[in-house]
């Protein structure tokens, strides 16, 4: 059961907002989500943040624009997920979009099982058969001292960026060595958006890069490269990422649908479009996180991310149908064994009491688990427990490795940070954000093990936590007025930007439910009396029934049948 809270309006807002010209329903629900004038909703790319502001960008820029103008060799090393792959994508069509020899661009993307985060020595090592000059990290290496010392020791240039949280020691922020970094989450810069993803810092740099060469008299103003032919693949990668939809992120995710649904896209995107069954001209970001993002993170949990790097990548039409198809062959992979660890996660944790004696914080592990799918599985029982959760897998050199999540109101990687002041030794190495971070753990015989850090989680969750805040709270936008109960007002939501952040409509209301059926052993088929009128509703993955009177959660869907359209209520939560 969660506790549904309807959001504040600002009526002055929300009326402004109206008088402005924006449609009623929508003023009110972007006043409730901290929308205050018209002008924000301005998603051209005029409106995009200056790249001057991101500490490091300018600097990134000259050794870019030497880089180019030197034929130097560069490698761009990228991260096994899709903000890495989209990064990596985007690092390599816009260099050679800016005038990059290609044969003098490469990458190397980590096998997490074989090389582990970031620029490690051994991701550096695999780097150097390519003979770089300049490695360019994408999505990673703010906390990679290690591999930027390698890497400088070997004689190549580093060039780091990130969007991560970069390393505390002794209470102070500690950066690798490299030539340059840009990252806005660097102590000193001022860029406004610290949620940008890691495609959306190396969209930047390519601007700094663009700027810097039309400096050099490179190319004239009228004359420059288009560099927002990229903007769907910085679209995806910062939808998949889950990073929060402030205003420059949605501009930068709004330019991207853009070009989806007009059809100007890869044709990578194109081809996952089609594997996933989705209609690109009716694009939002929903097909990004949840039809185009898992099957590219799929390669980098199961198989090789080189495969998603690739079809990102090509412009062959043929070529990326093909690439597409193996990675949605890896998706169903992937969901087959999360649906198993699931099932075994959900298994041990039956019986275990929600109410105040229920543990504060929860780890699993079993010898079974793949590590490329740990992360998946303790967002499921997180969602489903409310509570914040570690799932560890036994990986391929034998280490325990932990990927968690986290619910609002616990940061999870200053959570890791204490656990490992308070147990020196537990944790080799950990990393992430709020939400979502990893570790791995020292092995047992060095006092290290699963027991020892799920007590130690425990207690800073028992610390930090109270009643309330884990209580599942679900903040909806009240009752919809029946005037906007119409295929209008779903198309209407549908163009908008609605993410992380910036989360998608969900109202509240009091029905009467008339039937209920349980479809494909899993889903909770509905009839409801809702507002006078009866309704189609549908429940996704809850099987267990509805008292006869309820107050639901609902989001608005178009349900399509015979050529024929017709809004359904797909529930989200139920208060009886």
């Amino acid at each position: 059961m969660s506790l549904l809270q309807t959001r504040d309006v600002p009526p002055r807002v929300s009326f402004a907002l109206e008088q402005s010209g924006v449609h009623p329903l929508l003023a009110r629900l972007l006043a409730a989500r901290g929308v205050r004038t018209a002008d924000e909703l301005d998603d051209s790319l005029a409106r995009l943040l200056p790249p001057a502001t991101m500490k490091g960008a300018a600097e990134a820029g000259r050794l870019l624009a030497d880089a180019i103008a030197q034929r130097r060799r560069i490698c761009i090393v990228a991260d096994y997920d899709c903000d890495g792959a989209t990064a990596c994508a985007v690092a390599l069509r816009g260099l050679a979009l800016l005038g990059a020899d290609p044969a003098t661009l490469g990458y190397v993307v980590p096998d997490r099982a074989v090389h582990g985060y970031g620029l490690t020595p051994a991701i550096v090592d695999l780097a150097l058969g390519r003979r770089p000059e300049l490695l360019v990290t994408v999505d990673n290496g703010i906390a990679s001292h290690a591999g930027v010392a390698h890497a400088r020791a070997a004689g190549l240039q580093v060039l780091v960026t990130d969007h991560h949280l970069p390393a505390v020691v002794d209470g102070e922020v500690s950066l690798p060595d490299a030539d340059v970094i840009v990252n806005p989450n660097q102590p000193g810069c001022a860029f406004e958006s610290k949620s940008i993803a890691g495609v959306g810092v190396m969209f930047y740099v390519l601007l700094a890069t663009r700027a810097e060469l039309r400096e050099r008299g490179a190319f004239a103003a009228g004359e420059q490269p288009r560099l927002d032919c990229l903007l769907d693949l910085v679209a995806l990668g910062t939808v998949a990422d889950v990073v929060r939809l402030d205003a420059n992120n949605r501009r930068l995710v709004a330019q991207g649908l853009k070009r989806v649904r007009s059809g100007r896209m890869q044709a990578g995107l194109a081809a996952l479009f089609q594997a996933a069954g989705r209609d690109a001209a009716r694009a939002a970001g929903f097909d990004f996180g949840f039809a185009l993002g898992p099957r590219i993170n799929a390669a980098g949990r199961l198989a090789d991310m080189t495969l998603g790097i690739e079809c990102l990548l090509t412009d062959d039409a043929a070529r990326a149908t093909e690439l597409a198809a193996q990675l949605d062959a890896i998706n169903r992979e992937r969901r087959e064994v999360e649906a198993g660890m699931r099932e075994l996660a959900e298994r041990t944790l039956d019986g275990l009491p929600l109410d105040e004696s229920a543990p504060a914080a929860l780890t699993l592990f079993d010898e079974s688990f793949h590590e490329g799918v740990v992360g998946i599985v303790a967002g499921r029982v997180k969602d489903r427990l409310h509570r914040p959760t570690f799932v560890f897998a036994r990986g391929a050199d034998g280490r325990l490795k932990g990927s968690g999540r986290s619910i609002a109101g616990f940061h999870l990687r200053d959570a890791l940070d204490l656990v490992a002041k308070r147990h020196p030794g537990l944790l080799l190495r950990f990393g992430g954000h709020a939400m979502a971070a990893g570790c791995t753990l020292a092995d047992a015989e060095q006092g290290g093990g699963v027991a020892l850090f799920d007590e130690a989680l425990r207690r800073v969750a028992g610390e930090w936590l109270d009643a309330a805040t884990l209580t599942r709270t679900l903040r909806t936008d009240g009752p919809l007025a029946l005037e906007w109960f119409n295929t209008q007002t779903v198309a209407l939501l549908d163009a908008q930007v609605w993410g992380q952040g910036f989360e998608a409509p969900l109202f509240c209301d009091e029905v009467q439910v008339l039937q209920q059926r349980l479809v494909g052993e899993k889903h909770m088929k509905l009839r409801l009396r809702h507002c006078g009128q009866e309704r189609d509703a549908i429940w996704f993955g809850h099987a267990e029934p509805l008292p006869a009177q309820a107050r639901l959660a609902f989001r608005l869907s178009l349900d399509e049948w015979n050529g024929r359209q017709r809004v359904q209520m797909v529930v989200e939560a139920c208060q009886g």
